[in-house]
């Protein structure tokens, strides 16, 4: 009697589980199946279909398992199967789970995906499409966006759909980015072939090309690439993929951060139709406020404007000494509606992504530089908010409108400025005393007010790149720090205060701008660092801004304030979107939500929605689906302002790094802006270029990491390198397609700082009783 044959497991089933699907197919154990047989098995298979499982199948085994690898071959080589041993599927064909890469999207907007392995002998990859925008995470759904890998469940359509997807995908779950998959610069030999340069700090090092596995790509240009198997020196080779585009042709250095990071660069082409047939708003039903002398101040370079502000005294005799504030936000929601393929499309960015060379824009043109952007003497609709402040700064109450507005001028924060110091320009001429002068004494009473609460008083400026013709770094400056500056945050916080309280009061669900207190290590790691400086952060937790304050107040009366400031910065924990109040600890705000700028960031555009489903001001509110998922568009848009983040900082770094290119072995003054175990990171005074010194090449000493004093310590000599220092240092080292930087240490470290550290002096003894 025939033994039971063992159930089949499936990767379907997590790889432990029992495998559904064909019956099993029995016979003699030295017979091979037929090739119809392997490809129904095959075909029919929910999970693995491999050389194990077909011998499993068919009862295989014994030396009758060389005949059916070599059968395997055949029907490979005969272009009847493709995989590997462990995974085979019908050529051409997609097994039914299996692992896609997100590339791009329809002109629907949807997401569509490729197999992550696809033999070129198997012909073009298929397109599939991706049937939702989430995957099932361990904690949570995830949003899903391009660059993501997923392992989905395949359905095989019958035949390709309008778009050319001959599959749909039920996403599983989201893999880890592929380690194997790179991106990187392609530098092509005379011979043939080349060289794949990094464009990842922590992958510094060149992946060879063999001839033929080039692509399309050309010398420069950003290619996606795949490492190979090593080569007979045990080196890894890299098979280009897919050519990118070249950032220098392009003058766009940020194509690198674009692609690195998935960021949704061009708009798909139904998107831009949705845009495009947008109809211009009427004023019907909205207050009338273009006889309102309303300003935007803005940036020199601005292209959008979505805010614009007027202030008057308030003749109330019950508020003398008391100002009238306006705030005018452009009414994005109007032509952004729920569920629409812009509203998806701004949903699936997040934000705008600013980059030197370059903006990605969260809306498409026709809507943040037309439609929506407050433009000079032209009618807007608008969601404003009228605010009542006493003498004092304090507001005693505010009120929504949705209205229509007209900008009396465009101004930049330089020709403001100097308008009111006494520069008068011609076009701030007629407005100095309707407009100018009201805005600054209204903004006087709102300072005493901030001044009075007490918000983090950080002291950080930041640098700013000016590109040439060419897309190349001319120079790099710290724009000053004016008034105007000042003016327009403040009454753009006050704005978003409101819209947070009115929120609150009418019930309505919203997404706020949190920012936590930091946490107890962070606050431990900071008060041991205060110590090597004797200065003293007061105990416990809970603490107010007011307490870092004092610290940042005695700090300037140090060599390096400076370092102060960096510290205080690191403690802090970072800001998110979430429908959960905490407060704000940074603003020391109890109440506070994103308002102000529905063109560049989603999270306004909510706030938007919220305001005008809590105030009745129109059918375009915030819907109940929409209130559902609070949660998940919060942290999906906290998740892209991360992701923004970071390749607005690498884009710089790439930029900054070529600029130093052809200085190498030059000397360069800077600061240590960060230590570890390994080395220095050195913040250059000129440029503001990050760079890394590494520990092994600072002298004969052994090193030691002082965490608690953000030092390193000579073992022997007590030489000192510490946070904040200023140091001179050699250029040795430049990789631009990567923004990294190696220096050379040319300033000795501190002897006489050793006996001032308390934390090193510890350490050591420590380290003394020990040995």
């Amino acid at each position: 009697m025939a033994r039971k044959p063992p159930a089949k497991r499936s990767a379907h089933k997590g790889g432990k589980g029992f495998r559904t699907g064909p019956a099993p197919r029995r016979g003699r154990e030295d017979a091979l199946p037929s090739r119809e047989d392997i490809l129904a098995f095959v075909r029919e298979s929910e999970g693995n279909a491999g050389k194990r499982e077909i011998s499993r199948e068919f009862n295989i085994k014994g030396d009758a398992r060389i005949g059916l690898k070599r059968l395997l071959a055949e029907m490979t080589e005969e272009g009847l199967l493709s995989g590997t041993r462990k995974e085979l599927h019908e050529t051409g064909k997609l097994p039914p789970v299996t692992v896609l890469e997100i590339t791009g999207r329809d002109d629907d907007g949807d997401l569509i995906a490729h197999p992550a392995v696809w033999k070129a002998s198997d012909g073009d990859p298929p397109s599939v499409l991706v049937l939702a925008h989430r995957a099932r995470g361990e904690e949570r759904e995830a949003a899903l966006g391009v660059g993501d890998r997923i392992l989905a469940r395949i359905t095989r359509l019958d035949a390709p759909d309008v778009e050319g997807h001959a599959y749909e995908a039920d996403p599983i779950k989201i893999l880890p980015r592929d380690k194997r998959r790179l991106l990187g610069i392609f530098r092509s030999r005379a011979g043939g072939g080349g060289t794949i340069e990094p464009v990842n700090r922590r992958e510094l090092k060149a992946w060879q090309v063999r001839q033929g596995n080039t692509g399309d790509a050309k010398d420069g240009d950003l290619v996606r690439f795949d490492l190979s198997a090593r080569n007979r020196q045990s080196m890894s080779e890299a098979r280009i993929l897919e050519a990118l585009g070249n950032p220098n042709d392009q003058r766009k250095i940020s194509l690198i951060a674009v692609h690195a990071h998935g960021l949704p660069d061009d708009f798909p082409a139904s998107v831009v139709a949705e845009s495009e047939a947008l109809i211009p708003f009427t004023t019907e039903g909205r207050t009338d406020l273009r006889a309102i002398p309303l300003l935007t101040i803005d940036p020199t370079d601005a292209r959008d404007h979505d805010d614009a502000v007027y202030a008057e005294p308030d003749t109330d005799p019950r508020n003398r000494g008391g100002y009238v504030v306006l705030v005018a936000i452009a009414d994005v929601a109007h032509y952004i509606r729920p569920a629409s393929r812009l509203d998806k499309e701004a949903q699936l960015r997040g934000n705008s992504v600013y980059f030197p060379d370059r903006v990605v824009p969260m809306l498409p043109e026709r809507i943040s530089n037309d439609l929506c952007s407050l433009r000079e003497l032209e009618d807007r609709p608008c969601l404003a908010v009228r605010m009542i402040f006493d003498s004092a700064g304090k507001k005693r109450r505010h009120e929504f409108l949705r209205a229509v507005m007209k900008s009396a001028a465009k101004l930049s924060y330089q020709e403001a400025q100097a308008a009111i110091d006494g520069n008068v320009s011609e076009k701030c001429a007629p407005l100095m005393e309707r407009a100018l002068r009201p805005l600054w004494q209204a903004y006087a009473a709102l300072a005493r007010a901030r001044d009075e609460r007490g918000p983090l008083d950080l002291d950080l400026p930041e640098r700013k790149i000016l590109l040439d013709a060419e897309g190349r770094v001319a120079r790099v400056v710290i724009p000053e720090r004016l008034d105007a500056h000042r003016l327009i945050e403040e009454f753009m916080i006050q704005a978003n205060v409101a819209a947070a309280e009115t929120l609150e009061q009418a019930k309505t669900p919203l997404i706020y701008r949190t920012h936590d207190e930091p946490s107890k290590e962070k606050l431990k790691n900071l008060r041991d660092f205060l110590e090597t400086l004797d200065l003293q952060l007061a105990p416990g937790t809970g603490l107010k801004p007011e307490a870092f304050n004092r610290i940042l107040a005695r700090a300037k009366t140090l060599p390096v304030p400076e370092l102060v400031n960096e510290v205080i910065l690191r403690s802090q924990a970072q800001a998110e979107y979430t429908p959960q109040n905490i407060g704000h600890f940074g603003l020391n705000l109890a109440k506070y939500a994103h308002f102000t700028s529905p063109i560049r960031r989603y999270a306004d555009l909510i706030v938007h929605r919220a305001l005008i489903r809590a105030m009745k001001l129109g059918d375009d509110g915030l819907t109940d689906e929409e209130i559902g998922r609070l949660g998940d568009v919060a942290k999906d848009i906290s998740a892209a302002e991360r992701r923004a983040m970071a390749a607005e900082r690498e884009t710089v770094d790439r930029l900054i790094a070529a600029h130093l290119a052809d200085r190498v072995d030059a000397s360069f003054e800077g600061r240590i802006a960060g230590v570890t175990r390994s080395g220095l990171f050195v913040k250059l005074k000129d440029t503001g270029a990050d760079g890394f010194v590494p520990v092994s090449t600072l002298g004969q000493d052994f090193f030691n990491h002082v965490e608690e004093a953000h030092a390193l310590v000579g073992n022997r000599s007590g030489e000192t390198y510490q946070l904040g220092d200023p140091v001179t240092v050699r250029l040795v080292e430049v990789i631009p397609s990567a923004g990294a930087v190696r220096f050379e240490m040319l300033t000795p470290g501190k002897k006489s700082a050793f006996a001032q550290i308390k934390g090193a002096r510890r350490f050591h003894q420590r380290r003394g009783r020990r040995r």
